[in-house]
């Protein structure tokens, strides 16, 4: 039995210039058997312009492990739900893989263990006639990746986020409060 109970990351990795590929997604890990296994069942059932569904590389390739991915955004089209089946949740599956690969996750706990992620696609990404795809997969293959890092390693620590306290402050505050 895992002791990955309930761990969590998130990452954000920004688009190319011109771009409104920002990737910024966020994973909760655990066993099966608790809390995220108990979460990830009860998102089996659909939620309007909110789809969950499994990450698959391809088809028949669905990710060890098993992990649901569904949008931060109202999904309103077709040509946004296309792209987060399609490019976004490819990327998103070649990650998962690839942190297997690099032992970020344990192989060996694979069918044990689950996560969930919540993706963010920029609803402008549907109606961008230059998207770069290319960039809409890397954005969302890097954070992918960091965000399981993050989550695998308890990054960033209590102790970093203490230390950084008036140093890091959300961009949104720019203006709003001096450190």
């Amino acid at each position: 039995m895992t002791d990955i109970w309930f761990r969590t990351g998130e990452a954000t990795v920004l688009a190319a210039e011109g771009q409104v590929t920002d990737a910024m997604p966020e994973v909760v890990i655990g066993s099966v058997r608790g809390p995220v296994g108990q979460a990830f069942a009860s998102m089996m059932g659909q939620v309007k312009g909110h789809t969950r569904m499994f990450v698959v590389r391809d088809l028949n390739q669905a990710v060890r492990p098993a992990t649901m991915m569904t949008t931060k955004v109202t999904i309103k089209n077709m040509a946004y739900a296309e792209l987060l089946g399609g490019v976004v949740q490819a990327a998103m599956g070649d990650a998962i893989v690839d942190c297997l690969i690099e032992d970020i996750l344990p192989r060996d706990q694979a069918d044990e263990i689950c996560m969930i992620i919540t993706v963010w696609l920029d609803p402008r990404c549907a109606d961008d006639e230059n998207l770069d795809h290319k960039d809409l997969y890397r954005t969302n293959y890097e954070a992918t990746k960091l965000a399981i890092s993050r989550a695998m390693t308890g990054s960033p620590t209590v102790e970093e986020l203490i230390a950084n306290r008036k140093t890091v402050k959300h961009y949104a505050l720019d203006g709003v409060i001096d450190y």
